[in-house]
């Protein structure tokens, strides 16, 4: 039964750094949240909607994930993404894809078309294919710098994911999450984003999408300790702040962004800044990079 109330967030890395021009992605998350407006006031999924807005996120080459991302250490381009089903508690994710356009589309694939929750590297390419997802025609042609990211930072293991939460009319929840990883990183390396319950979580309760350096969200667990802080009696926003208190203590920085089942938004963050953008059934959309 419909409730009329939703809620969507978006983030676009948590890699921001001041004195940087970001506008131009600002004024794309802007759009992305305006048409999630739309498309859930007209009754669509949560889980449709996060997987539209992470691939045009993808498809831009204006933040780390999909188009932006950097090369690894090898020398070639390595994805990884995520998507969640709250209502089911279906999962699914691919690690180490190859240059494919939408990465999180092949992870929603996976959560339907497999019993698997994970493929990874030559597998999961293997599986886009015959898949029929769309593929990169010429890598050296098609993966672009990110708004904001210089040519002398792309081995300096920066870091820079995208995601989306959402509540839709129906009280269902989502998230996904999709990223190129940090930069000049090693070959195989897998960070938080591709592992369900570091770097992506949804539950009838709450979704989360975590951005940062992965390594300290997969150690802290940190989006489903967000989800069971919640349910144990933290407000979103204080089990989001002690969350990244513990990454901040492993040494780690990021953001995450999350909306509960009462339609409450998120988008905290330790870092320089955090590309984000937010909208809910009674409020305008909001889109910042910094405080």
């Amino acid at each position: 039964m419909s409730n009329k109330r939703f809620a969507f967030a978006l983030h676009g890395g948590a890699g921001a750094r001041s004195g940087r021009d970001y506008s131009v992605a600002e004024y794309h998350m802007r759009e992305l949240t305006e048409n999630a407006r739309d498309r859930l006031a007209s009754g669509a999924r949560a889980l449709d909607v996060v997987e539209y807005a992470v691939a045009q996120m993808e498809a831009s080459g204006l933040y780390v994930a999909g188009r932006g991302a950097a090369p690894n250490s090898a020398g070639y381009v390595e994805l990884d993404a995520s998507i969640m089903d709250g209502p089911v508690s279906a999962a699914g994710a691919v690690s180490c894809i190859r240059d494919v356009v939408s990465p999180v589309s092949v992870a929603r694939r996976v959560m339907e078309a497999t019993p698997h929750v994970m493929l990874s590297g030559a597998g999961a390419l293997a599986f886009a294919r015959a898949q029929g997802f769309e593929e990169v025609a010429d890598p050296r042609k098609y993966y672009m710098l990110p708004i904001g990211v210089q040519e002398k930072e792309v081995t300096d293991r920066s870091h820079g994911t995208v995601g989306a939460v959402a509540l839709d009319v129906n009280g269902e929840l989502a998230a996904a999450t999709s990223t190129g990883g940090t930069f000049g990183k090693l070959e195989g390396r897998v960070g938080d984003t591709p592992i369900i319950g570091a770097g992506t979580w949804a539950d009838s309760n709450v979704a989360v999408s975590c951005t940062g350096t992965g390594e300290y969200f997969i150690r802290t667990g940190a989006a489903l300790a967000v989800a069971y802080k919640t349910k144990a009696g933290a407000s979103l926003s204080q089990a989001i702040d002690e969350v990244l208190a513990d990454v901040r203590h492993l040494g780690g920085d990021g953001g995450i962004i999350a909306v509960d089942s009462t339609g409450r938004i998120e988008t905290i963050y330790n870092s320089e800044g955090m590309k984000r953008a937010s909208v809910d059934s009674e409020s305008g959309v909001f889109v910042a990079t910094f405080d």
